[in-house]
């Protein structure tokens, strides 16, 4: 069984936990200001959207029903996990992101971009728990 998916599964949520659990909120505390350290979370989390498509597309690649890997069982069981977490991503990077930037109902759409962001975490996190082998 290729283990490919497992750590690309791990570095999925272990991004995503990291980037918006320890850096960004370390960013508001230690930044002088807070218009500097959205700056930079903005680009973290743009990033973060990268990754994520990334790892999200390895895994849907890797769970074709053609591939002869014990693997992709498992994986097909996650499919909805891994496109509701990519959509999700995209969805912060092209629909929410761009409010924030502009201050547009800036409450609002940071408290929906959270859900959205959290959501991301929990189907990362579903992904890597179905593909974590039972002992």
């Amino acid at each position: 069984m290729s283990r490919l998916p497992l750590w690309v599964a791990a570095l999925w949520w272990g991004s995503l936990s990291t980037v918006g659990f320890l850096v960004v909120p370390m960013l508001f505390t230690h930044l002088p200001t807070p218009l500097l350290a959205g700056t930079m979370a903005a680009h973290l989390f743009t990033a973060q959207t990268w990754l994520s498509c990334v790892c999200a597309l390895i895994l849907l690649l890797s769970s074709r029903p053609d591939k002869a890997q014990v693997s992709a069982p498992v994986l097909q069981t996650a499919v909805i996990f891994i496109v509701s977490g990519m959509l999700l991503a995209l969805l912060s990077e092209f629909a929410v992101a761009p409010r924030i930037v502009a201050r547009e109902n800036l409450r609002w759409w940071h408290g929906v971009g959270s859900a959205m962001y959290l959501l991301q975490w929990l189907c990362a996190g579903v992904t890597l728990w179905k593909l974590t082998p039972r002992v």
